[in-house]
């Protein structure tokens, strides 16, 4: 019988996660083919902060070489954008005139940052994070100027702030919230965060909206709505991402906030699925890497024709390490009529930990500089226990009080839920993807 053609549109994580999947069950079932807009293979985007800090090459950041695709017979066309999709013949076009026929059909196309749509945008020396040309830029920009400003106080941009103070360059971070991170982290933990990365030599402008990107031909600084301003030779937009739905809109594949899918990743479209940023799944779009991991291994399954449970979704935390500091977070985290939380806040040893319930139920946690306790908290949530019973104050207790809770567990387990990273050998800790 002949093989199916199966065309992958995006070469980022979770696509080629989903055809490592579909290989590990039927290796020989598709004749594979996979479109990159980016000119390499595929690579970890999760460390492109790790590479602009000074610790990583972007050698090391490949997750496959142009030898995995080889093994396997997939022909990847990097650099090459699909523009086109005929549903009705399917066939794609791309910009090079090429066009593919399939059989069964991924969009992974990911997302595109966000860009301000602010007077002065276009100047030399604005641009986005998200890409290694990105980080290409930024090394090349403190060889020849000093100050940078980063617009986005959430993780992306402070990641960025700390590659450029790696790289010499004075760096302000200007945000329009109150406090950073506030999609991760509640006000006090915001604030001692803020602090630490105040000694390591940041500078915060908090509710601060910018109003035009100031200079002639080169930027040379920020002009906001108060009045104020500031330098900037550089320019680093870190305000979010958007999914990139554009391909899938013109090619009248449904669409919402992103790309809409049932519990299989199915599009609107027959034979055309869906997985990754791009891709919203009862009203929620995922930017972290564990949830576009678990739908991968779902529409592998589905694609190859075996019986699977469908995605139902993820409950999203986020363990972390910025700037030397540990950070966790998970599900609900704010207070209100129905939620309640408990607090232990150690302003010595720079300690902050709370976990918030609704009725007996945990629903959320956040821990700053002690997060041994992450993982058990994780747990907890997952399975819904009941916590009427439970002494609320042991909650913070690690397993062993001398040794980590991730020390005691098995090799398997996961230790990073925002990116499905076990503790064996090669673990490290991640970021998210936005």
């Amino acid at each position: 019988m002949d093989m199916k053609k199966l065309v992958v549109i995006g070469n980022g994580m979770a696509g080629v996660r989903c055809v490592e999947e579909i290989l590990k069950h039927d290796p020989n079932a598709f004749e594979i083919t996979i479109f990159g807009s980016e000119p390499h293979g595929n690579y970890n985007r999760i460390l492109l902060s790790t590479v602009l800090q000074g610790g990583t090459s972007f050698k090391e950041i490949t997750i496959n070489d142009r030898d995995w695709y080889d093994k396997h017979h997939i022909q990847l066309f990097s650099g090459e954008t699909v523009i086109t999709i005929d549903k009705e013949i399917q066939v794609l076009k791309t910009d090079r005139n090429r066009e593919v026929s399939y059989d069964q059909l991924i969009l992974a196309t990911g997302s595109v940052p966000f860009l301000l749509p602010l007077p002065g945008a276009d100047k030399e020396g604005v641009i986005s994070f998200r890409t290694i040309e990105d980080c290409q830029k930024m090394m090349e920009s403190s060889k020849h100027y000093k100050k940078a400003t980063v617009i986005g106080g959430g993780l992306l941009g402070l990641e960025a702030a700390r590659g450029l103070l790696n790289l010499g360059m004075e760096v302000s971070v200007v945000h329009i919230a109150s406090f950073l991170m506030e999609r991760q982290l509640d006000e006090t933990a915001a604030k001692m965060l803020q602090t630490e990365l105040e000694k390591q030599g940041m500078r915060f402008l908090l509710e601060k909206q910018t109003e035009e990107i100031i200079g002639t031909n080169r930027v040379e600084g920020l002009r906001f709505k108060d009045g104020t301003e500031v330098e900037a030779d550089l320019v680093v937009m870190a305000v979010g991402v958007r999914p990139n739905v554009q391909l899938a809109k013109e090619s009248g594949i449904d669409t919402n906030r992103a790309i809409l899918v049932n519990d299989y990743l199915e599009t609107s479209v027959r034979n055309i699925y869906a997985v990754g940023e791009c891709v919203e799944h009862r009203g929620t779009v995922y930017g972290l890497v564990k949830p576009l991991y678990e739908q991968g291994k779902v529409l592998a399954k589905r694609i190859c024709g075996l019986d699977c449970k469908g995605y139902e979704g993820s409950v999203l935390s986020t363990q972390l390490k910025i700037s030397g500091v540990d950070v966790f977070s998970v599900g609900r985290f704010d207070e209100g009529e129905t939620a309640k939380s408990i607090k232990i806040y150690d302003d010595l040893d720079g300690v902050y930990k709370k976990i918030v319930f609704e009725d007996h139920n945990m629903i959320g946690a956040v821990l700053f500089g002690d997060t041994r306790d992450g993982t058990r908290l994780l747990e907890m949530i997952l399975k819904e226990r009941d916590m009427s019973e439970v002494e609320k104050v042991t909650l913070f207790h690690s397993p062993n009080a001398g040794e980590s809770s991730v020390a005691t567990m098995a090799s398997s387990e996961m230790i990073c839920n925002c990116n499905g990273v076990t503790k064996g050998p090669s673990s490290r800790q991640f970021k998210r993807t936005d």
